[in-house]
């Protein structure tokens, strides 16, 4: 039995919940979840909630459109995602990571399923930030499957993250079969010429966080480029920062053996930039 009166392991009923699954807008029972365990047919989207309220919602919801659109044959409904992800926040935290996973309920290794209507699972967790960097990327020569698609089932990049680990870096940044920088693990890359935001030209997923900066960089009169980056051209860098669904911008202090310059200035550009974007209610 449980004596300490200070412990908090038996929520009050009614209580919000840091942790939890929803399939359809309602509470995933066990028996929904064990199958799902075991599928890599799907795609999903991540997000910091807030407040209730998040950034980027009409990008996430494009993705979704996308992803079951490739996926599927068939586009997710904006309204119905709205209504999972309003159920899920009900019974939640104010400030949350959220994940909303679109799948088919036929399952994979099928020829079944193109045209059904994908389910919806939106499961949450604690808030995060991502890490304080500046960080240390490994250059790995990898091209993702749909790079376009946010889909599960991606062991590469842990793979190719913990083998980073182990020689001594935090991450790793992809390069293309042309020696292009593309992405990082679960990053997008984002570089600084002095005076623009270079956006690295290749086959890689754009990501919700990287669409909020450049278009609030568009209305803050930044300019941008998008052209192709390789290593040789690292030296001639005058910054380099990852973004994701955390954080709008991490330090990078090095690519491979490339040492890159600090660049507080350019963090604080993408930084403003992601915060002028008006948080929304689903």
């Amino acid at each position: 039995m449980n004596t300490d009166p200070n412990s908090n392991t038996t929520p009050q009923a009614g209580a919000p919940r840091e942790h939890l699954a929803h399939r359809n807008g309602r509470t995933a029972t066990a028996e929904e979840l064990t199958p799902l365990a075991f599928m890599g047919y799907a795609h999903f989207t991540a997000m910091q909630v807030r407040g209730g309220r998040v950034r980027g919602l009409d990008l996430h919801l494009e993705r979704l459109r996308h992803g079951s659109a490739e996926l599927f044959g068939r586009e997710t409904a904006d309204t119905r995602v709205r209504s999972c992800l309003r159920a899920a926040l009900e019974a939640a935290p104010a400030d949350l990571s959220l994940v909303a996973t679109a799948y088919s309920p036929v399952g994979e290794f099928t020829a079944d399923g193109p045209g059904t209507e994908p389910e919806l699972l939106v499961r949450t967790g604690p808030a995060a930030s991502g890490p304080e960097g500046p960080l240390a990327l490994a250059a790995v020569r990898h091209e993702r499957f749909l790079p376009a698609v946010k889909h599960v089932g991606e062991p590469a990049k842990t793979y190719f993250l913990r083998q980073a680990f182990r020689r001594g870096f935090d991450d790793v940044a992809f390069t293309d079969h042309r020696g292009r920088l593309s992405e990082g693990s679960i990053w997008n890359l984002a570089f600084w010429d002095g005076s623009s935001v270079v956006w690295p030209r290749a086959e890689m997923l754009h990501g919700v966080t990287m669409g909020i900066v450049r278009r609030q960089l568009d209305r803050l009169g930044t300019p941008q480029r998008v052209r192709e980056v390789t290593l040789a051209d690292l030296p001639d860098v005058a910054g380099c920062a990852v973004m994701n669904s955390w954080t709008p911008g991490v330090a990078v202090r090095r690519i491979d053996s490339a040492l890159l310059p600090e660049a507080p200035a350019f963090l604080d550009l993408l930084h403003r930039a992601y915060e002028a974007e008006p948080p929304v209610s689903p």
